[in-house]
C-alpha cells in the first residue's frame, strides 16, 4: 500500500494542526510527519488516518489520537540513541514514531494478534520489527534495563512499581494512571528510591492488563 502525495499532504496538514495546539518539540512533529499512519490502521479506515482522533484496531484496542502520541513522545524528553521502552505496542504506530526519533526502542505487547500485526506493519514501513516483544507489560524488560525513557500506551491502575525500577537515573516514565479516565503523569527517577511526579491532565486509554493473550 503506497504513501501517495495526497497522503503526505494530509500528514503535513495534521502536523500543522498539532503544532497550533501545543508547543511540541519540533523533532517529535518531524518524526510523525515521517511515519505513514494510514499504513498502521485498517484499510477501511485509511481515509480517517490523518484526523486528530483515535481509531479502532484489532482485538478491540485503539490507535491513540495523534495529539496523544505527540504529547507522550514530547514528555519523554529523550535524545537520539537513548534506550526507550514502550508498553502496549498495539498496531506499532507509536513504536515507529519513537524509532523515527532515533531512539533505541524496545516495545512489549501482551496480545499476540497485535504483536504479529505490529511486526508486519513495522516491516512494511521500513522500521525494525525485531524491537517488539510478546509479553506482560507490567513486567517490563528487566534484561534490557535501565531505560532512559518508558512510555506506557495504556491506562495503568497505578504507577507500575516494577517499571519505575527499570528507569535509569534521571530517566522519565510517561504513564496515564487511573481507572475510567487517566491523568498523564511523568515520573522522573531522581535517586535510587526517589522519584518526582508531574501531572499533565486528563486522557483516556484502553486499560493496562496483566498476563498475555493468545
Amino acid at each position: 500500500m503506497p504513501d501517495t502525495l495526497r497522503q503526505k499532504g494530509q500528514r503535513r496538514l495534521l502536523i500543522k494542526e498539532l503544532a497550533e495546539k501545543y508547543n511540541f518539540n519540533p523533532e517529535v512533529l518531524q518524526a510523525m510527519e515521517h511515519v505513514p499512519r494510514h499504513l498502521f490502521v485498517d484499510k477501511g479506515l485509511g481515509h480517517l488516518a490523518y484526523k486528530d482522533k483515535p481509531l479502532p484496531i484489532a482485538a478491540r484496542q485503539t490507535i491513540s489520537q495523534p495529539y496523544t502520541v505527540a504529547m507522550q513522545t514530547h514528555l519523554l524528553d529523550c535524545r537520539k540513541q537513548d534506550k526507550v521502552l514502550e508498553i502496549g505496542t498495539g498496531c506499532g504506530y507509536q513504536a515507529a514514531v519513537l524509532m523515527a526519533m532515533g531512539f533505541r526502542v524496545y516495545s512489549v505487547e501482551r496480545i499476540r494478534e497485535l504483536y504479529l500485526q505490529a511486526q508486519k506493519n513495522l516491516a512494511n514501513t521500513g522500521f525494525d520489527p525485531n524491537a517488539l516483544f510478546y509479553g506482560d507489560g507490567f513486567a517490563g524488560l528487566p534484561q534490557f534495563a535501565p531505560f532512559r525513557g518508558i512510555l506506557v500506551a495504556c491506562g495503568a491502575p497505578e504507577v507500575p512499581r516494577i517499571l519505575k525500577e527499570q528507569l535509569a537515573l534521571n530517566g522519565k516514565m510517561v504513564v496515564p494512571v487511573g481507572q475510567h479516565e487517566q491523568r498523564m503523569l511523568r515520573i522522573t527517577r531522581t535517586g535510587a528510591d526517589e522519584y518526582k511526579t508531574e501531572d499533565f491532565g486528563f486522557y483516556q486509554f484502553v486499560p493496562m492488563l496483566g498476563g498475555t493473550q493468545k
